[in-house]
């Protein structure tokens, strides 16, 4: 059986961004940056089914800012239309190292993925993929993992060319999630926003240093980093761990029409980061 692991490391930057900016900052990177190959006009879906203890082990690790901490998950790229069992998921532990940021992931079909992180079921896997897929199964044994929190966004990606080949930009809008209804395939589920609406989330993602033109882009524009994880604004949207109270149903803020500009009365909040 062919190897389906894949790993890296790389650090990332996030900033906040007004939805009605990150065109033009879009197009400001894309004079410098190619579009993702997989990256198609408008986007593509991104949803993750975070794991953690019933204590909530890997946000408390996130939130007091451990040096070494990690994060397990199950994520589907794509809409979630019509997801069965054969579709391709990535099972991945996404861990940081100091400011060093490793994933680690396996590609499996959607059912597989269940057996391995629900069922606690050692799945088929090459010798390749062995220590990746029994560090999984030890992890959830061991600590007593369970689903805890779905997120989903709308993501645009580039990537760097010529020196800026280790170079990846992302904008993440319409970030949101939920804290039940774990399977990807739930018909109408309870989502709700987690970011405000009116903002997106950017990450820069480098394998060693920052380009200065990134730089002297967010200076320019007064972007401001920030530590805002995605899994911890669904852990405190619906208040499984009392630090935020703010949430958006979905069906408040529905996705903008051609032509249509964003609602920008939403609350600037994020949590209390």
């Amino acid at each position: 059986m062919a190897s389906r692991l894949h790993a890296f490391n790389r650090f990332e930057l996030k900033y906040l961004v007004p939805v009605e900016r990150a065109a033009e900052i879009r197009d400001e990177l894309a004079e410098r940056m190619d579009r993702d190959p997989h990256s198609p006009v408008g986007g593509y879906g991104v949803w993750s089914v975070y794991y953690d203890t019933p204590q909530l082990r890997f946000y408390w690790e996130k939130i007091e800012g451990l040096k070494f901490r990690r994060k397990l998950r199950i994520r589907h790229y794509g809409e979630l239309d019509g997801i069965t069992d054969a579709s391709p998921v990535c099972v991945e532990i996404k861990q940081r190292v100091d400011r060093v940021t490793q994933k680690r992931r396996i590609t499996l079909p959607y059912g597989v993925a269940r057996r391995l992180c629900d069922g606690r079921e050692l799945v088929p896997h090459s010798a390749k993929e062995r220590a990746f897929v029994e560090e999984v199964l030890e992890l959830i044994v061991r600590l007593n993992l369970r689903p805890a929190a779905i997120t989903g966004y709308q993501r645009e990606a580039l990537v760097g060319r010529d020196a800026d080949t280790g170079l990846r930009v992302t904008l993440d809008r319409r970030v949101r999630g939920r804290d039940r209804d774990f399977h990807l395939g739930t018909p109408a589920p309870e989502n709700r926003f987690t970011v405000p609406p009116h903002l997106a989330v950017m990450e820069i993602k480098v394998n060693e240093r920052t380009p200065y033109w990134i730089t002297d882009l967010a200076a320019r524009r007064n972007l401001n980093l920030v530590r805002v994880s995605k899994y911890v604004q669904s852990v405190e949207a619906f208040g499984l761990a009392p630090r935020s109270v703010f949430h958006i149903d979905e069906a408040d803020y529905p996705p903008p029409t051609h032509g249509q500009q964003p609602a920008q009365d939403a609350p600037t909040k994020v949590g209390a980061q």
